[in-house]
């Protein structure tokens, strides 16, 4: 099984030659991904909803940090784990994410999600409700801008005539993967993603989930051998035997590739070196 190493930008701090550090040493260690989390802005607690991340943490900006570990990196793999992308500008996203796969030498994939936080929705002035239709139209106009010299579009959420994006990515179009659990996501990735990434245990609910996500592939006509599963492995402890277990039986269900998404404390630089080399170990082929 492929691994792959969540960027800890909560907990890895601000210091760019620690970052570097981390990076390189999971490339070193055979990583086949680096993935960056997206969020803009922290919040704090209102009306009786409470974000998953405290409002005084951390989050490197997701496509500048990407061309900092491209400079960084030779050969490992790079996505975004995932990017909010209804609440962003369409084709500022196709821009950057174009250049940052051209930098990186074709290194990228987008992950994409349509996310949790309304509050952060609402300070980017973007529209909560259509998050879900807007996302698959942004798929498609990433996808035209990316591989075609001239572009012309009319949408739902989008209207241009004969733009383009240069330079363009070395990939055309770059991979598009998508996080998120619920029926509509998981459709939505079988009918136009390249792959898919579920955060869950691989219990009946996920074992039901792949078989709707195979079910949806063969009504739209995809190849199954040639899309992609990747599971998010949240660990609440250091245990790699767990680890283990759990990136097996996501195996069984038919994941090709594991990340570790610890949520256990790692409070100095060789608690993050020792959580890639454990699960290289665990997991690693």
């Amino acid at each position: 099984m492929e691994i792959c190493a969540q960027f800890p930008t909560r907990t890895i701090g601000n210091d760019p030659a620690k970052i570097k550090d981390w990076a390189q040493a999971a490339e070193d260690l055979g990583y086949s991904y680096i993935e960056v989390p997206d969020h803009v802005f922290g919040a704090s607690p209102r009306d009786g909803w409470t974000p998953t991340y405290a409002a005084d943490e951390d989050f490197h900006e997701t496509f500048v940090t990407i061309g900092f570990l491209a400079a960084c990196t030779r050969t490992i793999r790079l996505s975004s784990g995932v990017l909010i992308l209804p609440q962003r500008q369409t084709g500022v996203v196709a821009k950057q994410a174009a250049e940052a796969d051209l930098l990186s030498g074709g290194r990228l994939r987008l992950g994409i999600g349509v996310g949790w936080n309304h509050v952060e929705y609402e300070a980017l002035e973007a529209d909560w409700r259509t998050r879900g239709r807007k996302q698959a139209e942004q798929v498609e106009v990433l996808r035209m801008l990316w591989s075609e010299e001239l572009v012309s579009f009319k949408g739902e959420f989008h209207e241009f005539s004969e733009i383009n994006i240069m330079p363009g990515p070395v990939q055309k179009p770059i991979p598009i993967w998508f996080g998120g659990s619920a029926d509509a996501v998981i459709k939505r990735a079988a009918r136009i993603g390249d792959g898919w990434m579920p955060i869950m245990p691989p219990n009946e609910k996920a074992a039901e989930c792949v078989a709707k996500l195979n079910g949806w592939l063969d009504e739209f006509g995809r190849d199954k051998s040639t899309f992609g599963l990747e599971t998010w492995l949240r660990a609440d402890a250091f245990d790699p035997d767990k680890w283990a277990r759990t990136a097996d039986a996501w195996a069984k269900l038919g994941a090709q590739m594991a990340m570790l998404y610890p949520m256990y404390p790692l409070p100095t630089f060789e608690d993050h070196i020792k959580a890639l080399e454990a699960f290289k170990g665990a997991v690693g082929d």
